[in-house]
C-alpha cells in the first residue's frame, strides 16, 4: 500500500509543477563546489541518485550549514531528502536543496528513480543506477537589497524561467566495498564549452571500504572521492569514518585538496535516528577573510 501511496504523491507533485516548467530551459548550474559534509557518510544520496532506496525503509535527512561567525551575506545551505525502497528492486527519492549567498537564493527540487540489481543469489553484490529529474529556481532576495528594489534589472532577473536539471549516478556494493560515479546536471556538460558554467562540480567518483574491527568498535571506513571541476583544478577528498560503541557513536574526518578539511562526530540510536555535527575549515584562499562553516545533520529511519 505504501508504494502505491508514494506513486500517487509523485504524480501529484509532477502535476503541480507542470504549469511552472512549460517552456523552461535546461539549467547551466551544477553541484556546489563545496558540498555538504553529510554526503560523505550520513546521506550519500546527496551526491549520487543511485543511493536512493539502497536500504529498506524510509530515510529522512535534514542538513543545515552556515558560517561559523556572523558575516553579512555569507552562504547558508539547507537540504532535505527522503528516500525509500519501494520493492521489486526499485528505490524512490525526493531531494530539496536551497543555497543562499548574498542576494542570490537558489532552490532545487528533484525526484529520483533508482534501480538496484543483485549480481548473485544472496543479493550481497549489487549494481545501483539512479536518475533524478529536477527544477532549479534562482531569484534575488529583494528584502536583502540595500538600494532601489524597483530597479528593472532586479525584476528581469526574478522573471527568468525555472530550469530543468537531470542527474545520473551508478554504484557497486558488496557489503564492504562501495564504488560510486555520478554526473550532476548532465545537460550542462553537453553544452558548447563557451556556454557551460565554470567553478562547479562536473563529475563525482568515490571508493570506500569497511574494515571490520570488533563488537565495541564495529568498523572503520576509509573513503576517497574525486570531484571534477570546470574552470578549476579537480579536487580529491580523503578521509575515514570510525564507528564506535556498538554503532552508537561515530567520528570522521576528510581532507580536501582545496587545502581545508571537514571533521565531524555523531550519535546514532538503534538505526532509528542519528545526529551529526560537522565543521569545515575555510579554503586556503579565503582563510584571511572568514572562518569555516558549521553543519548539522539529522536522519530518521522509519518503516523498516
Amino acid at each position: 500500500m505504501l508504494h502505491k501511496f508514494l506513486s500517487v504523491v509523485a504524480i501529484l507533485v509532477l502535476l503541480a509543477y507542470a504549469p511552472l516548467v512549460q517552456g523552461q530551459g535546461w539549467s547551466k548550474g551544477t553541484a556546489p563546489l563545496q558540498p555538504l559534509g553529510s554526503q560523505y557518510f550520513q546521506n550519500q544520496y546527496l551526491a549520487n541518485p543511485a543511493m536512493a532506496g539502497i536500504d529498506t525503509g524510509l530515510h529522512v535527512n535534514l542538513s543545515y550549514r552556515g558560517q561559523w561567525n556572523d558575516v553579512p551575506g555569507s552562504p547558508v545551505t539547507k537540504a532535505g531528502t527522503a528516500d525509500y525502497y519501494v520493492g521489486n528492486r526499485v528505490g524512490a527519492g525526493l531531494n530539496i536543496f536551497n543555497d543562499k549567498a548574498g542576494l542570490i537564493n537558489r532552490t532545487k527540487i528533484a525526484m529520483t528513480y533508482a534501480y538496484h540489481l543483485p549480481l548473485n543469489a544472496t543479493g550481497k553484490n549489487q549494481l545501483h543506477f539512479g536518475l533524478s529529474l529536477g527544477i532549479n529556481s534562482e531569484r534575488l532576495d529583494k528584502s536583502a537589497i540595500v538600494g532601489e528594489v524597483t530597479d528593472p534589472g532586479i525584476g528581469a532577473f526574478n522573471r527568468r524561467d525555472n530550469y530543468f536539471e537531470v542527474d545520473y549516478g551508478m554504484a557497486y556494493t558488496n557489503g564492504s566495498l562501495t564504488l560510486q560515479a555520478a554526473m550532476p546536471n548532465i545537460m550542462n556538460n553537453l553544452r558548447k564549452q563557451e556556454d557551460q558554467t565554470i567553478d562547479a562540480t562536473t563529475f563525482f567518483a568515490a571508493a570506500a571500504y569497511r574494515i571490520r574491527l570488533s563488537d565495541a568498535v564495529p568498523y572503520v571506513e576509509p573513503k576517497v572521492c574525486y570531484r571534477g571541476v570546470r574552470g578549476y583544478d579537480d579536487l580529491v577528498d580523503i578521509g575515514a569514518n570510525l564507528v564506535l560503541a556498538n554503532e552508537y557513536l561515530n567520528v570522521f574526518g576528510m581532507y580536501h585538496t582545496s587545502r581545508n578539511c571537514t571533521i565531524g562526530a555523531g550519535f546514532n540510536y538503534r538505526s532509528i535516528a542519528g545526529f551529526q555535527v560537522m565543521y569545515t575549515t575555510q579554503t586556503s584562499g579565503l582563510k584571511n577573510y572568514s572562518s569555516g562553516v558549521l553543519e548539522v545533520g539529522l536522519v530518521l529511519h522509519v518503516l523498516k
